[in-house]
């Protein structure tokens, strides 16, 4: 009998939960809201609907561009997965993470985290393999990284392979370790010390080539929770290595990016992608989009941009972005919408109507055309296994270690 494993061997993964697009909208089920007082308490909790549509090109603009997109609820705890099926329908997965957050990651490999632990996926699949017939690449969870609710928001990899990720509750930036919650690596000049206060409300991360270099944050103050106040115009975006405030006055900025030689950021309050000279810090708005925004990914001359909507209490009251839709006779979004940066048009976009009301971070995933993920527990990801092939054949006698 052979024991040897065929590299490539192709593996059948559990039926996937995908919802082609139709003539009629997608609808995915959120987790539901605990019972109302008084409820009958026999009675099954119902599953809170939200309906997706999406433009007439937007599965066209994704097989052209040979992308497809990820993007994260925290709200609703769920994780999207949004390509094009052979027959050109637009496919739409989706899985449950709970606090669902920060993307970051490439074809082969995704890094989402969540209320405790930073997750990293790996697609299984070779080049010419297809799992359920049409998906061409499958993330299976292969690491969880525990830190604990540290507030974890965005993700990069630096050129050593290393983690970084924003440690909002910290206000800091740091790594993981294999013996502690994190590894402080960086924190803004304004912050005196490290302190689970979460004092300026740090949110992003713009990596340039494996360097992490701007964060953003929402104030420079250094008392527990004082950004709160600071919310309308007191956002700045940090140069890293030089500790200098590149841009200030901005509300509640967040997804700093570097991209052909400027460093963009979504002016969240205000409601507008904006361009910054690396320079001088000038400042450009593009394009105005109808929402909170958070989460922000390139493709070409094309950004995607994810929209909230706009909360009338808490943290997203008194913002301009408010006076800026009744200006416009707007109601505002939830949902990703496609720009041309060349001249701030909105070509097409996804909507999310219903129970997820608020995005956290969109990707783009180039050359990836349909894409599907297993869940982090649960009798799918118990039943999947994959082997990778021995370094040599297993009826070679003898052992030596690996090269």
């Amino acid at each position: 009998m052979n024991d040897d494993i065929e590299p490539g061997a192709n593996p059948a993964p559990p039926p996937s939960r995908d919802a082609a697009a139709t003539d009629k909208p997608a609808a995915t089920a959120a987790p539901a809201a605990a019972d109302a007082p008084g409820a009958h308490a026999a009675a099954p909790p119902q599953p809170l609907l939200t309906t997706i549509t999406a433009s007439r090109g937007f599965a066209q603009w994704l097989a052209l561009h040979n992308a497809s997109l990820a993007f994260t609820s925290y709200q609703t705890g769920q994780f999207f997965l949004v390509g094009v099926r052979p027959d050109g329908a637009l496919s739409l997965h989706q899985r449950n993470f709970v606090r669902a957050m920060g993307l970051a990651g490439n074809s082969q490999t995704l890094l989402l985290a969540g209320l405790a632990q930073i997750w990293r996926f790996e697609n299984v699949l070779g080049p010419d393999q297809r799992a359920n017939a049409h998906f061409d690449r499958l993330y299976v969870p292969r690491r969880g990284h525990t830190v604990a609710d540290l507030d974890v928001h965005e993700l990069g990899i630096d050129r050593a392979g290393r983690l970084l990720f924003v440690n909002t509750k910290y206000s800091c930036l740091a790594t993981d370790s294999t013996l502690h919650s994190f590894k402080p690596v960086w924190r803004p000049p304004f912050v005196s010390r490290l302190a689970p206060e979460d004092r300026c409300h740090l949110n992003g991360l713009a990596m340039e080539e494996g360097v992490p270099r701007y964060v953003t944050a929402v104030a420079t103050t250094d008392i527990v929770d004082g950004w709160r106040d600071k919310r309308r115009d007191g956002g700045v975006v940090v140069e890293i290595a030089t500790d200098r405030i590149l841009a200030e006055g901005l509300s509640m900025p967040h997804s700093p990016r570097v991209h052909q030689g400027a460093v963009w950021v979504l002016d969240s309050g205000n409601g507008y992608l904006t361009r910054i000279d690396p320079e001088t810090g000038a400042a450009e708005r593009v394009a105005f989009c109808p929402g909170f925004l958070r989460g922000l990914s390139f493709h070409g001359g094309y950004a995607v941009v994810g929209l909230s909507l706009a909360r009338h209490e808490g943290v997203f009251s008194g913002l301009p972005l408010q006076e800026a839709l009744e200006a416009r006779g707007a109601d505002p979004w939830c949902g990703v919408q496609i720009v041309d940066t060349r001249n701030g048009d909105i070509v097409e976009w996804l909507r999310l109507e219903g129970a997820v009301r608020e995005l956290f971070d969109v990707r783009v995933l180039p050359g990836v055309r349909c894409p599907m993920a297993l869940p982090t527990f649960g009798p799918e990801l118990a039943s999947f296994i994959t082997i990778e092939a021995p370094d040599r054949p297993l009826s070679e006698r003898g052992w030596s270690a690996p090269a």
